[in-house]
């Protein structure tokens, strides 16, 4: 019988430049790890783990992600994956609420996530915590006492005043999450940072299920790894790690991507620990956001997401006033200012395309976008910025009503021979996919040819059917020249 664990909380501290979120991870690391247990591993690996004394709930520890910026925090979410549990959107008692408050308060929202309002530097004379709570209620955040559910904390992150409170809404959270983990799953952890040093290829990352050893074949991001080394954020050698633990870990010969997900290596049968994977070496699975991946139909939200930045609230409500009556746009963060990283991390964690009027692009944001190939549509005419936008949310809704036959699809991870064989690892992306079905085989838009499932597995054992997220190995005839990173798709 599988027994579930209680996991700690993994919390991230958000919030606007100089409202003290680093001030506040400062304290409570040095009230929470002895002073001779505070080496630089801890900044090295971008996350660290305390206890508490306060007792009364599933946990006493929490992890928090020690990358304060919102850019980091976006970063981490690039690929969908939820690394926090729990968000902190730090606010000064004297300034208020101002413009990357409410660029955090975006990427909460787009997390999905609880938070807790830490209203910091209450000992300042200016401080006015009801003021920043009517200015949350601006931003649709309604806090307690002013009509909605979010905690509310008052706290000195220089003096320590309410931090042990805010712990304790942490923790009071976490509870009501139910957060748990089972040591009998297989690992998944979360890679927070990467970097090359003297030991070689270092991953930084906090696991979130199941349990990680030495000598673990794993897999992550089409790279593969057998584990060499784990040290915990204290810099100590350990054989495991359990959630929510950061951790550093050494075997990596490729660097895989900030975001992405460490699972066991594929297996198909009881063969995986001889056969040859066959890794494309240059091929990643898309996570940029071009023209064709906003219309892809792999997305789940059916809606073109915008990110509008404009030169005043006037030219602001203008814009976005025309394209609200266009039910297939939805807004992830409407903005007055210039296009600066902040906008591009955002953009790519929530898959939204970057619209400016009459507003300039910073040097940096644009090299980032370039690199990432985030889409920044910038206009100084207004009709032109809404016969474009109409066009491309319409020919969204003609992908998806050509999608509407979908049954299934699936993308290659891994090929194999076993028994002169050619066996392919496959994950589901959506839908189900059944043995004895017809597929398309697709090399991004181009059809490279049909086939049909002649075998179904599930490690070594045959199944009739896949479903989304789940992984299998199959056989297909005719054999055709498929590689890793193809997509097979079957119709209803």
């Amino acid at each position: 019988m599988q027994t579930n664990l209680p996991r700690p909380p993994i919390v991230t501290i958000l919030g606007h430049v100089d409202h003290g979120k680093t001030t506040l991870l400062d304290y409570i690391r040095k009230s929470s790890i002895a002073a001779k247990e505070h080496g630089a591993i801890t900044q090295k690996i971008g996350a660290y783990e305390i206890s508490t004394d306060i007792k009364g709930y599933n946990t006493n520890k929490i992890t928090f992600i020690d990358t304060p910026g919102h850019e980091a925090f976006s970063l981490l979410r690039s690929r969908g994956t939820n690394v926090a549990d729990i968000a902190v959107l730090v606010i000064d008692a004297k300034d208020s609420v101002m413009p990357q408050t409410v660029e955090s308060i975006s990427h909460i929202k787009s997390a999905n996530i609880p938070f807790i309002v830490a209203v910091n530097k209450i000992d300042l004379p200016e401080a006015n915590p009801e003021k920043v709570k009517n200015d949350l209620i601006k931003q649709g955040i309604l806090v307690e006492g002013k009509g909605g559910g979010v905690p509310v904390v008052l706290i000195s992150a220089k003096t320590g005043s309410g931090v042990s409170e805010l712990k304790e809404a942490v923790l009071l959270i976490a509870s009501d999450l139910n957060l748990q983990y089972s040591p009998n799953n297989n690992p998944k952890a979360l890679i927070i940072e990467t970097k090359k040093d003297k030991r070689g290829l270092v991953i930084s990352a906090i696991i979130k299920d199941g349990k990680l050893k030495i000598g673990d074949f794993i897999q992550s991001d089409q790279k593969h790894a057998k584990v060499r080394s784990i040290l915990n954020d204290l810099g100590k050698s350990v054989n495991e790690v359990v959630p929510s633990t950061p951790f550093e870990l050494l075997g990596f010969d490729a660097l895989p991507d900030v975001g992405s997900t460490i699972t066991i290596q594929f297996e198909f049968g009881k063969t995986s620990k001889t056969i040859s994977v066959d890794v494309a070496k240059n091929l990643t699975i898309p996570q940029t956001v071009d023209l064709d991946s906003l219309l892809n139909p792999k997305i789940e939200n059916k809606k073109l997401s915008l990110i509008i930045k404009a030169d005043s609230q006037g030219s602001l409500e203008a814009v976005c006033q025309s394209l609200a009556t266009n039910d297939n746009i939805k807004f992830v963060l409407k903005s007055i200012g210039d296009i600066h990283k902040s906008d591009i991390f955002l953009a790519k964690s929530t898959r939204s395309i970057i619209v400016g009027f009459s507003v300039a692009v910073s040097d940096d944001a644009r090299e980032l976008a370039k690199q990432e190939k985030i889409i920044i549509k910038t206009y100084n005419i207004i009709y032109q910025l809404l016969d474009e936008l109409e066009e491309v949310a319409g020919l969204l809704i003609e992908k998806q009503q050509k999608e509407r036959n979908l049954k299934g699809s699936a993308k290659i991870l891994a090929t194999f021979i076993i028994e002169n064989k050619k066996v392919f690892g496959i994950k589901i992306t959506k839908g189900k996919i059944n043995l004895g079905d017809e597929l398309d085989v697709l090399r991004g838009d181009k059809l490279i040819g049909k086939t049909k499932i002649i075998s179904l597995k599930i490690r070594a054992k045959t199944v009739s059917e896949v479903k989304k997220d789940q992984e299998a190995g199959i056989l297909m005839e005719p054999q055709l020249d498929i590689r890793i990173g193809d997509v097979v798709k079957c119709s209803l």
